[in-house]
């Protein structure tokens, strides 16, 4: 007879964790899964200054090493497996992957989702040395350098408007001669002294000797490469890559009600469906951090509990 669990939980960031901490400690059969290894975006984050409680000189791997303890200690099983497909619907939810089918009366989607990235050569070795994808995360580390944005939209430029509280000088990229940003946003921008805009240009590589030192902007209309230094003082500069994210919901597509990719819940983190909650970045929400993702997997974890008591 194959084992059913209490709880299910696809993904195994801050947000999968903390509700496999949380669905442990109940005593409900538990089972995290996670498709290529733990902690999510978070493992590639050198410093993280903003969690409530975190050690001095916090790391996101050491964290994800202590929330993954904490799962562990309280019971939650762990595998590492790729789910292709599932059934969600009726009282038993089937997950199927690549290595073997689980089946539990309820499922917490944890999945995550990634900031599109830039996709030229040097960012991924520069991601935590000065490339960054989240200004509330890293704006206080450049205090007082220049900072660079990458994007139009509306996150570009509030994110972009945020980091002049901290950076001297903002310069936003964009490829087209003209913002997407509402027009608000836009005002604000353009009003701000610290702001000034590199139009018609995209990022074409990022250089340095273990800390970003440069970047090759490429002008899209004449074709112009321009290299852009770090000031000799600083020897380093800030850039912030805003040009969208792509929630890990591919999976769930057609079997849960979303909205721009993102799946949407109550407050309790209750999806449409009956027994099935999301928690983290993969939800519609307004604040993609740590925090929220550790809340958000807590909420659903105490929501599965009393699902499971009042359904059997």
């Amino acid at each position: 007879m194959e084992k059913v669990y209490d709880v299910i939980i696809i993904g195994g960031g801050p947000a999968g964790l903390a509700a496999g901490l949380y669905a442990g400690r109940a005593r409900l059969r538990t089972l995290i899964i996670e498709g290529d290894k733990e902690g999510g975006q978070i493992v590639q984050t050198a410093e993280i200054e903003n969690y409530p409680g975190s050690l001095a000189e916090e790391s996101g791997p050491a964290l994800i090493g202590r929330m993954s303890a904490q799962a562990d200690k309280f019971g939650a099983e762990k595998t590492l497996d790729t789910i292709v497909d599932l059934e969600l619907e009726g009282a038993e939810k089937k997950l199927v992957g690549k290595k073997g089918t689980y089946l539990g009366k309820t499922v917490i989607i944890a999945t995550g989702a990634v900031p599109t990235v830039i996709g030229c050569p040097g960012e991924k070795e520069f991601t935590g040395k000065g490339v960054s994808y989240c200004a509330t995360c890293d704006a206080a580390f450049f205090e007082d350098f220049e900072v660079y944005v990458v994007g139009g939209g509306d996150s570009a430029v509030e994110e972009a408007l945020y980091l002049t509280k901290f950076a001297r000088k903002v310069t936003i990229i964009h490829r087209r001669d003209a913002l997407r940003a509402a027009k608000s946003i836009q005002e604000k921008a353009f009003a701000n002294d610290k702001i000034a805009f590199l139009w018609d240009s995209v990022v074409k590589e990022l250089k340095g000797d273990g800390l970003l030192e440069s970047m090759v902007v490429e002008n899209v209309k004449t074709g112009e490469l321009t290299e852009i230094c770090a000031d000799e003082e600083d020897g380093i500069f800030g850039v912030f890559v805003f040009i969208g994210f792509k929630p890990a919901t591919a999976l769930f597509q057609g079997k849960i009600s979303m909205e721009n990719g993102y799946i949407l819940t109550d407050a309790d983190m209750k999806t449409n469906v009956d027994g099935v909650f999301a928690a983290g970045d993969v939800r519609a929400k307004s604040l993609r951090q740590v925090v929220t993702a550790v809340a958000d997997g807590a909420i659903a974890a105490v929501q599965a509990g009393k699902y499971i008591d009042e359904n059997g």
